[in-house]
């Protein structure tokens, strides 16, 4: 039987929820929210700061850190840590419950697999995954042990009221039937090559182990330190689509519920071996579900943008932008954004702000009853945390989560073949380019293993 908009809605109050069936002992000690997790924290600089605030009453037990400055920093405020700088070695600590993956693009699906293998939780900075198989394997190794592991990306924003309530008037109809979502960021990263020998590295930093299972790339003081310095190269990062894509599609998937595409085409600046573009579009066609026809998705980075459906909407979304949060810098208040269209208008939302564009009267649009309404989060880290204490649902498990990603990275697959690519979902395979699988797949170096 098909779902209405309006029994879709009150089903899926978190994105992919399904509560989690805890095992007896799977916790070192036991599942009462009351009790603390040991969390070990991989990679211990960063955005790792942000994840311990918002951890801070559990126990961290493990500490690790390619860099032996961030390590110590990191241990001074957790003297009762043990400490690493091998995430492989860190991972076979008995006593860790869960672990919180902070390094690199290029080794976040290695952790992520790692430690589910080992019977851990984890809570995983975006993008999940470095390539298509690699998205593909965080999510089946999590589906292999759904219902006994807690699992969250961090997409913070997805935790937030106001994408709750974008959500909630895409599937209440406030647009009519959907069809197409465009989303982008204007940050421009830069393009060039892989940077050339510095030299060895400093003593404090374990240059082999950031290189992880990459391909071997002789010291460079510019690749360690803030993703912006190295998630434009191919070996380390995806670009934009890999870095705000997993933000900001992650509004479109949960708006739209979407899953795998069906086709993918992308432009964008010139090829380059070493680095992602430094401008790119795509778009995505995905099929119809339960609730709504086929629809189309669309990216725009590197200062490309969507047109605007009139010149009032545009100066509207402009004033709504600067009262709340300006753009990059305070330069474009409509920096990034989505803009959502349906056969009865449009919807238009950043982080914190929201217009409707409505082409008719409204009588179309039925607004969703109290008790259909999403509830809110407690916090998209703590949100993790209660999961792995008592089985509730997580709005970016690692299902959800790896789904988006998949999707995203298959636009740089597509930049990189210069052809739209029918798309076998099932099967991992571009049924209509052959040569897109060396795109699809990452080699590694030697004792690298993905699943290990």
């Amino acid at each position: 039987m098909r779902r209405t908009r309006r029994q879709f809605l009150k089903s899926y109050a978190v994105a992919g929820a399904a509560p989690l069936i805890l095992k007896s002992g799977l916790l070192a000690k036991g599942n009462s929210p009351n009790e603390k997790l040991n969390l070990a924290f991989i990679g211990a600089g960063g955005r790792a700061n942000a994840n311990m605030k918002e951890m801070a009453n559990e126990n961290v037990v493990a500490l690790c850190d390619v860099d032996e400055k961030t390590l110590a920093e990191a241990a001074k405020r957790y003297p009762g840590a043990r400490t690493y700088t091998d995430w492989r070695k860190c991972l076979e600590q008995k006593d860790i419950d869960a672990v919180v993956c902070s390094t690199t693009d290029h080794t976040h699906a290695f952790v992520n697999v790692w430690a589910m293998n080992r019977g851990k939780h984890v809570y995983s900075e975006k993008p999940l995954a470095n390539s298509v198989h690699e998205a593909r394997v965080v999510r089946e190794k999590y589906l292999a042990n759904k219902g006994k592991l807690a699992t969250q990306m961090g997409t913070q924003m997805h935790s937030t009221d106001n994408a709750r309530r974008v959500v909630e008037l895409i599937r209440a109809g406030a647009i009519g039937v959907p069809k197409e979502v465009r989303v982008w960021c204007s940050r421009r990263p830069e393009g060039g090559s892989y940077l050339p020998p510095e030299g060895e590295p400093p003593g404090h930093l374990h240059w082999d182990l950031w290189i992880g299972p990459s391909p071997k790339h002789p010291y460079n003081s510019g690749y360690p330190g803030s993703c912006l310095k190295w998630n434009r190269f191919w070996d380390f990062g995806s670009g934009q689509i890999g870095d705000m894509g997993s933000h900001m599609m992650d509004w479109a998937f949960w708006a739209l519920d979407l899953r795998f595409p069906t086709t993918c085409e992308a432009q964008g600046s010139p090829a380059n071996e070493d680095t992602c573009p430094t401008w790119l579009t795509a778009v995505w066609d995905h099929p119809a579900n339960d609730w709504r026809p086929e629809v189309k998705v669309y990216w725009y980075d590197g200062g490309k943008k969507p047109g605007m459906p009139s010149k009032i909407f545009h100066q509207q979304a402009e004033e709504l932008a600067e009262a709340s949060v300006r753009g990059a810098e305070g330069k474009d208040p409509l920096f990034k954004g989505l803009l959502f269209k349906g056969d009865q208008g449009f919807l238009m939302c950043d982080y914190s702000w929201r217009l409707l564009m409505p082409s008719g009267d409204m009588t179309h649009y039925k607004s969703p009853r109290p008790e259909d309404l999403i509830p809110p989060s407690p916090g998209h880290q703590l949100e993790w945390i209660q999961a792995c204490k008592t089985g509730s649902p997580t709005g970016c498990n690692f299902d959800y989560a790896g789904a988006e990603i998949e999707h995203n990275l298959l636009a740089l697959v597509a930049y990189r073949v210069g052809k739209k690519l029918q798309w076998d979902a099932a099967n991992l395979k571009a049924t209509n380019c052959p040569e897109a699988d060396k795109f699809i797949r990452k080699q590694y170096r030697t004792d690298w293993v993905l699943d290990g």
